[in-house]
């Protein structure tokens, strides 16, 4: 007996991007829309592909619904799934508990949400296949929901649902938390996980234990490809599971060590070589990249005098991907003068002291944070998109980028000196 089945979770449909209008040129419905497009290539796949199940893992939503388009689009997808006489599985997460949404649809025969108030089996005879699942009642599960689910089928291919952080993932809030021995020990041939956003394969088999990761990113902190898990069984046994790429708007977030390239041109040649591995074989999606520019160059006193000067080149570099949608989301710059500094901290004027007290500053964390706030806490409030920026929450790898850039300001007003 042969089935497929499709594992996705983490659908986040209409996931609010705040911030998009803030940037210019920013792609904004393109990617506003992005969550939906995933979802939509996914049940095409399901089409192409001819699967008998579909299991959706949670936080198919944010928490409360603001409108009823995203629940309508969703089920839209559904009705598409069963209708070609594919079965779907839902196990609610964390933000779309049974607590958490009120907004309600019809419900959509041939689609089964598990209870929240107890784990349940699906046997489904025909296929030799059983589903257990268990939905969140609230946002908080403090408890591991595994020891409540049912025993496996005898003689059928079992496959747990389950929205989990496991023992802890990185970025990820500890909800219903387990461990790989207590879910090879439940003696279920899959478990099909939600929650962690970044694909992980658990454990490889017996039984084979995966996060896809979520169906289409939202952020620069949730890069590379997105998608789902494909799965072919025969004869109770995995004999292919594959992640497929169903992303729409793929983030990119990259460093180009620029040490050595001089001038605007040397700076695009190796952007472009960067990027040219990252849309290859991808030409059919928007990549949104963050560019970290780093190292020492003389491009640090050429941004220096004119800002802005290092963003330009690589929003030039990037309209020559022909073909290949490209936003750059940002441009960060830790660059650093090209100077001798043992030699420009021993000379006797301005450009001896400013690097003898950045280098002194760059050696202590603590001395780097308190000189820092001391000289920016009469900054007007940050508007909420930029949060982020707050001084006070800067890391000290992100102080150290700012003086650099504030060094080579100086030194570039004092350039006459040190050329």
């Amino acid at each position: 007996m042969k089935f497929k089945f499709i594992h996705a979770a983490d659908l986040h449909i209409d996931s609010p991007l705040r911030g998009l209008d803030s940037y210019e040129d920013a792609p904004v419905d393109q990617i506003r829309g992005a969550t939906r497009k995933a979802l939509a290539n996914l049940v095409d796949l399901a089409l192409r592909e001819d699967v008998d199940l579909v299991l959706f893992v949670g936080d198919l939503f944010d928490r409360e619904l603001g409108e009823f388009s995203g629940a309508l689009f969703f089920r839209k997808q559904l009705v598409r799934l069963v209708e070609a006489g594919i079965q779907v599985f839902i196990v609610k997460g964390n933000h779309d508990a049974e607590g958490q949404i009120t907004k309600r649809v019809p419900n959509v025969d041939g689609v089964h949400v598990f209870s929240s108030r107890v784990a349940e089996v699906i046997d489904i005879p025909k296929l030799g296949v059983a589903v257990h699942g268990k939905s969140f009642p609230e946002r908080k599960v403090p408890e591991d929901l595994v020891p409540s689910y049912p025993e496996p089928v005898a003689g059928r291919f079992n496959i747990g649902m389950l929205h989990t952080s496991l023992n802890g993932r990185t970025g990820h809030d500890s909800y219903a938390p387990t461990d790989e021995t207590t879910l090879v020990a439940k003696g279920y041939d899959y478990f099909a996980l939600g929650h962690v956003h970044v694909r992980e394969v658990v454990r490889e088999a017996n039984p084979r234990i995966v996060f896809p990761g979520n169906l289409q990113g939202r952020k620069v902190t949730e890069i590379g490809s997105k998608g789902c898990e494909l799965v072919t069984v025969e004869g109770g046994t995995i004999t292919s599971s594959e992640h497929i790429p169903l992303d729409v708007v793929r983030w990119h977030d990259i460093t180009l060590d620029i040490a050595g390239a001089n001038n605007a041109s040397s700076l695009a040649d190796r952007f472009r070589d960067a990027c040219g591995g990252l849309v290859a074989g991808a030409m059919d999606r928007l990549h949104a990249i963050r560019v970290t520019v780093k190292g020492e160059s003389d491009l640090a006193l050429i941004e220096a005098r004119d800002p802005g000067s290092v963003a330009a080149a690589i929003q030039a570099a990037s309209q020559d991907f022909s073909g290949a949608g490209l936003w750059i989301e940002s441009v960060h710059l830790d660059l650093r003068s090209p100077i001798d500094r043992r030699e420009a901290a021993q000379r006797q004027d301005a450009v001896g002291e400013v690097v003898k007290l950045i280098d002194e500053l760059a050696q202590d964390e603590e001395s780097l944070r308190s000189w820092s706030l001391a000289n920016m806490d009469k900054l007007p409030p940050l508007p909420s998109d930029l949060a982020d920026l707050d001084p006070a929450k800067l890391t000290s790898a992100q102080l150290r980028a700012y003086l650099a850039d504030a060094e080579a300001t100086v030194l570039s007003k004092l350039s006459s000196a040190v050329v």
